[in-house]
């Protein structure tokens, strides 16, 4: 019996989590092919930041090698881009003249780095921090003492400019905003990261436009809106991300922010799913690890016949930005609701509870996060919070005591 051709778009972390996924459910069911553009198989594009730090190795990234996909008979194609999506005759076509055929199509093709249109932005010297092969080239570009700005006060320009002054470079962030991570801290959780990060040794411009990149054929030197010059050698643009959604512009499939699909990743075209960044579930397009596998989990139930459905996420952020434990989720601002507050200045701590008609609707924390998936999980399931509201602040032993 001919096995079901399966073609995956993508192979990044969404997409390697839905091939583990569907292999689990049916091993024996799909022919599958997976396309990635990148020259090597899939890895952990959260760790690229440690790695330009210089914290971990390049094999620590993998997160699958060539040997899995043999093993598991998926047909790895590298190192070549989708070029054209046919939905009619059901193929893809890639950038070197090959074509895949599909009977069932799942696109995990993710985002792109945003870059500024401004005077200068394509001189040498100017580089995004994105995919594996930045990280190579950032370092080259910043050797010991040279100057580096990085645009973007978000995690991702966050990240770039710890890593680039564990490099050896001499770093200025730059963010157009009042607060660091606006979107997923209040003002007081940013202004101690924004502590800790000069405490590192990185400068940091808040509310400082860019208005052009001067240099001869290479970066010299970044103009802020209000007329101050910051020399520069390397430029880091880390401003946001858009969902790569090219393959399907020439198509019926419909998009809004992203590619839209249903509460089973279905696409409006039957056979084409959609997962991780490029896929816009009820008007949100994620842009975070947790959503995209549980959105793989999903579609590959969906596709193997299985009862799942996606019915959204909880917005979080938990990590180590630079070195600093943060975690935010759900309604973090808490406009016009309850706070629940716990300061530890000595030790660089925060912890704001918002709490609507007697349930969690948002935590943010920095410097001791402990309990954070306890808390997310308060979010989720609304639980009453009045056997407990005394002692949420201090964690889930003593709240479960009380």
């Amino acid at each position: 019996m001919a096995k079901t051709r399966l073609v995956v778009v993508g192979n990044g972390m969404a997409g390697l989590r839905f091939l583990e996924e569907v292999t689990a459910l049916a091993p024996d069911r799909f022919g599958i092919t997976v396309i990635g553009e990148e020259a090597g198989p899939a890895y952990n594009r959260v760790l690229l930041s440690p790695l330009l730090a210089g914290e971990i190795s390049a094999a620590d990234v993998c997160m699958r090698p060539r040997d899995w996909y043999v093993q598991n008979q998926i047909a790895l194609i590298s190192g070549v881009a989708a070029r054209e999506l046919d939905p009619a005759s059901r193929t893809v076509k890639l950038a070197d003249g090959g074509c895949v055929d599909f009977d069932v199509c799942v696109l995990a093709t993710g985002s792109e780095p945003i870059r500024l249109k401004v005077p200068g932005a394509a001189l040498n010297g100017v580089e995004v921090f994105r995919a594996l092969s930045d990280v190579d080239r950032l370092l080259r570009c910043a050797g010991a003492r040279r100057r580096a700005v990085v645009i973007g006060g978000g995690l991702l320009g966050i990240e770039a400019a710890y890593g680039l002054k564990r490099a050896g470079a001499d770093v200025t962030l730059v963010h157009l905003m009042d607060r660091l991570m606006e979107r997923q801290l209040d003002y007081t959780a940013a202004a101690l990261l924004k502590e800790a990060l000069e405490s590192k040794g990185i400068e940091v411009l808040l509310g400082a436009a860019t208005t052009r990149i001067e240099g001869r054929e290479s970066v010299e030197r970044l103009i802020l809106n209000d007329g101050r010059c910051i020399p520069a050698s390397l430029i880091v643009m880390a401003i946001g991300i858009r969902p790569r959604i090219d393959l399907v512009h020439k198509t019926a499939i419909r998009c809004h922010r992203g590619i839209s699909v249903n509460d089973r990743m279905q696409t409006s075209v039957p056979g084409i799913f959609a997962i991780g960044e490029c896929a816009d579930h009820r008007g949100i397009v994620y842009g975070l690890v947790e959503p995209a596998y549980e959105q793989a989990r999903v579609a590959a139930h969906a596709i193997c016949g299985r009862d799942a459905v996606y019915q959204g996420s909880v917005l979080s952020t938990n990590l180590k930005v630079s070195g600093v434990p943060v975690f935010s989720a759900g309604d973090f601002d808490g406009i016009g609701a309850e706070h629940v507050v716990l300061r530890d200045e000595p030790g660089g701590s925060y912890r704001k509870f918002v709490i609507r008609e007697g349930r969690l609707a948002g935590v943010v924390m920095i410097g001791d996060t402990a309990d954070a998936l306890w808390y997310c999980d308060l979010i989720r399931s609304g639980r009453d919070l009045s056997p407990f509201r005394a002692s949420l602040p201090f964690g889930r032993a003593y709240a479960e005591a009380a």
